[in-house]
């Protein structure tokens, strides 16, 4: 049992505490990473989320007051996301050797996401909000929340399960791939960037900066159409 002094003291030391904790908790779970040799189910995200909330309920922290002093993190994301362009600049001319078989698989993934997930949320009995929060799940989170605000879901719900996404994206998708025989670089990482966003992105760097390229290109063209394409599909479907 954590005494009140201590939450007291955590409040008034917000960013502190935030920041320690959330780099801190990264980079054990990139040391446990390595240390199991990159394996899929010790995802460093996974990791670091199950640390960070772990440590949130022992501590009795206000996940609002911990989500206010990462703020400073948060404000990392836009350069990050930016610093994705100079792999895709590096590797430009392969990935523009392969556009027309890219293009297609962006034009039939995106709807291919929203279509499928809306229909599997719906036979499990899913609220309209609720297919609504579903809908822009596959594209990158800040996105994400602002499109289901839009069309009428609930940002909350969306971010955690584009999070969950892009976890299960990386837990997942790199064995789907080696079953089905997929060895290619660019096809993999495009696949893990278009289904998985940032985080399946950073687990097909691990694989080669060839894959973490062409996953960056399929985050950003997915994030893009998808905010095109996901009003104008839920109206379509009847949701909107």
């Amino acid at each position: 049992m954590v005494g009140p002094g201590i939450v007291q003291y955590l409040a008034a030391a917000k960013p502190v505490f935030a920041v320690t904790l959330t780099v801190g908790s990264y980079l054990f779970a990139l040391k446990l990473s390595r240390r199991f040799g990159s394996h899929p189910l010790v995802n460093p995200t996974l990791v670091a989320i199950l640390v960070v909330d772990a440590t949130l309920w022992a501590l009795r922290v206000d996940y609002a007051d911990y989500l206010a002093g990462a703020s400073p993190i948060q404000m990392l994301l836009g350069p990050a996301v930016v610093g994705l362009a100079l792999p895709i600049v590096r590797y430009g001319a392969i990935l523009g050797a392969r556009l027309q078989s890219l293009a297609l698989a962006l034009i039939i993934g995106c709807p291919l996401a929203v279509c499928s997930v809306i229909g599997v949320g719906h036979m499990l009995g899913g609220t309209r909000s609720m297919l609504l929060s579903l809908a822009p799940r596959s594209t990158t989170t800040a996105v994400a929340m602002g499109i289901a605000e839009q069309i009428g879901g609930i940002p909350q719900l969306t971010a955690v399960l584009t999070i969950s996404t892009g976890i299960i994206a990386a837990v997942l998708g790199v064995h789907m791939m080696d079953l089905l025989g997929i060895r290619d670089p660019v096809g993999r990482g495009f696949a893990l960037g278009l289904g998985g966003h940032g985080i399946a992105t950073a687990r097909a760097f691990q694989e080669s900066q060839m894959a973490g390229a062409a996953a960056g290109l399929a985050m950003g063209l997915s994030t893009v159409a998808s905010a095109l394409l996901v009003p104008l599909l839920v109206r379509l479907i009847g949701l909107g």
